[in-house]
């Protein structure tokens, strides 16, 4: 008999994202607006703290949560930052990532059979994660409320085998940072709710207008949410893979365990490297985000020239306009517009079905590269 494989691995598909980024290869020429990666450097007072950590040694294990001084910046900076405090002995856990924590909350709470609502469009990689759980995944359309969670609708697809309900706040793919009004409905009506409510907020730093609002502030949802965050965006540390989760303490120490078994710790030199990310260099998001502010008004100013409709996010480095009126799928037309004009966007298809009908473009390239790209969708478009 042959050897199989766990058939949900299986099933597992490169991710749209990367379908694209990884053509680039056979278009040397082509500019590049897929990839959800700041430009910056990351700042060199954080990468001195690596290279002590590495020069000094610590290069070894961590406690399988993180080094305590680690947990204990992440716990003042939310609370300094957002006004909500976790006790960093029992309710931080730094992890390889936000994707990792992402990870270890869902071994955690998913049984088989469970299901977990996403707002949609939404990140893609949470899905097999979900899935690799047994669990199963139940869409909120978005396209019809401005992107932005209705709280009425939601409750509609809360049942009894609904675990938990996902929320990713600054929106990637939209850049829709969800507002306070909305974020009072939802946590009124969750309040009530026999679920667990998991905010992964990691461009929490990248909200450009007025305060971030955190759906962690809300009390009445403490018990049930996890909040996730880290520094690979907020501090152009995406190599680095530093994550934290945050949750109750009654469920926190299981979270841990998974994470434990999981990767054993995050690396060290990482984690004294984001101990000076959240200390020393806090200010490093609000100096990035003067230029994200320059190249998001350019990138939506030029696509309402184009003719394209498209709402002006006010976080993270995406935009997602919609390309419905051409008459092409997603995939079609960023593969169209891939070969024929050289510019790689990612089909909006890639963040669940409710994407279909618009292009997810970053903006955390430098200036040259997104005039050039959007002089060349602009000839695209004109030649449809």
């Amino acid at each position: 008999m042959p050897l199989s494989i766990n058939p949900r691995a299986k099933a597992l598909e490169v991710p749209g994202i990367r379908q694209f980024s990884n053509q680039l290869v056979n278009f040397p020429d082509a500019i590049n607006l897929t990839i959800g990666q700041p430009d910056f450097p990351t700042p060199i007072s954080v990468k001195e703290a690596g290279i002590r950590a590495i020069e000094q040694d610590l290069t070894g294990y961590s406690h399988n949560a993180g080094l305590l001084e680690l947990r204990e910046a992440v716990s003042h900076f939310f609370i300094t930052k957002y006004g909500f405090s976790y006790d960093p002995q029992h309710e931080v856990v730094i992890t390889n990532g936000a994707s990792e924590g992402i990870d270890s909350i869902f071994r955690t709470i998913l049984e088989e059979g469970d299901e977990v609502i996403l707002p949609a469009p939404i990140y893609s990689g949470y899905v097999p994660i979900i899935e690799l759980c047994g669990a199963k995944v139940v869409y909120l359309d978005t396209t019809k409320t401005g992107l932005q969670p209705s709280a009425k609708e939601l409750e509609k697809l809360i049942t009894e085998k609904t675990k938990a309900i996902l929320f990713n706040n600054p929106s990637n793919p939209t850049g829709v940072v969800i507002q306070k009004e909305i974020m009072d409905e939802l946590a009124q009506m969750l309040q009530n709710k026999d679920v667990y409510i998991l905010t992964d907020e990691i461009y929490s730093e990248n909200t450009f207008t007025g305060s971030h609002i955190s759906l962690a502030s809300y009390k009445e949802l403490r018990e049930k949410l996890f909040y996730l965050h880290g520094v690979s965006k907020s501090h152009s540390m995406t190599g680095w893979r530093i994550g934290f989760v945050m949750g109750p303490t009654t469920i926190m120490k299981q979270v841990m365990l998974v994470h434990s078994y999981n990767s054993i710790c995050a690396s060290l030199p990482a984690q004294y490297a984001a101990i000076e990310a959240l200390t020393n260099a806090k200010d490093t998001p609000e100096e990035m985000n003067v230029e994200y502010v320059k190249r998001r008004d350019y990138v939506y100013n030029r696509l309402v020239e184009m003719g394209l409709s498209v709402e002006k996010p006010n976080g993270a480095f995406y935009i997602f306009p919609s390309i419905e009126k051409y008459g092409l799928s997603s995939f079609d037309f960023a593969t169209k517009l891939l070969h024929e004009s050289g510019v790689a966007v990612v089909p909006g298809s890639t963040f669940t079905p409710y994407g279909e009908g618009y292009i997810r473009i970053s903006y955390a390239y430098a200036m040259p590269i997104l005039i050039e790209g959007l002089n060349r969708l602009e000839t695209f478009i004109d030649s449809l």
